[in-house]
C-alpha cells in the first residue's frame, strides 16, 4: 500500500474548492486532467455524497464522495480496475486568517491485482511529484474559475 501526503496553498475558499471538486458535469477534464469525460458515470449524488465512476488512461475507479463535514472531503474507492482496499483520498481544509486556504492532502493506493501493485509500488518513488503537480493544476483552474468578472469599461457620456 502506497500513501502520498502533500499540502497546498490556494486564495480558494473550501466551498469553491468542494464546489470544484464534486462537479460532475462536462468538462471536468479541464480541473482535473485525471477525469476524461468518456469515463465519467453518476451512479448517485445527493445533499453532501455522490457515486461516481472516473478515471483516464485505461485506469478507472468507482469513487464514493463524502462532503458532509465542509472542511474534510473524503473519497472512497468502492470498485476499481486497479485499485482496492483502503484506497482513496482525503482533502482536509484549513483557513488561514489572511483568507487563504491550506489544503491537505492524503492519497493511498492499495493494488488489487499485479498492474495495480505495480503501479503503487511506482507511485511510492514518484508519484508524489507527478500528482502534487497535477493537484497543482487543479488548484489553480478552481482558482481561476472564481475569480470574479471585472466590470466592463464605460465611457462617461
Amino acid at each position: 500500500m502506497t500513501t502520498i501526503h502533500f499540502t497546498e496553498i490556494t486564495t480558494a475558499t473550501p466551498e469553491q474548492f468542494i464546489a470544484g471538486l464534486t462537479d460532475f458535469g462536462p468538462g471536468r477534464s479541464k480541473l482535473f486532467p485525471n477525469s476524461h469525460d468518456d469515463y465519467l458515470k453518476v451512479h448517485d449524488q445527493g445533499p453532501g455524497y455522490a457515486d461516481v465512476t472516473e478515471g483516464s488512461g485505461g485506469v478507472w475507479e468507482r469513487l464514493h464522495y463524502n462532503w458532509s463535514d465542509p472542511n474534510h472531503v473524503v473519497l472512497t474507492t468502492v470498485d476499481s480496475n486497479l485499485w482496492g482496499g483502503a484506497s482513496g483520498h482525503t482533502y482536509t481544509f484549513k483557513r488561514h486568517a489572511d483568507g487563504a486556504t491550506e489544503i491537505d492532502v492524503v492519497i493511498v493506493r492499495e493494488g488489487k491485482n499485479l498492474k495495480g501493485h505495480l503501479l503503487a509500488f511506482v507511485f511510492a518513488f514518484g508519484g508524489k511529484r507527478v500528482l502534487a503537480k497535477a493537484f497543482d493544476e487543479t488548484v489553480r483552474a478552481i482558482e481561476a474559475r472564481n475569480i470574479p468578472a471585472a466590470p466592463a469599461n464605460r465611457a462617461e457620456v
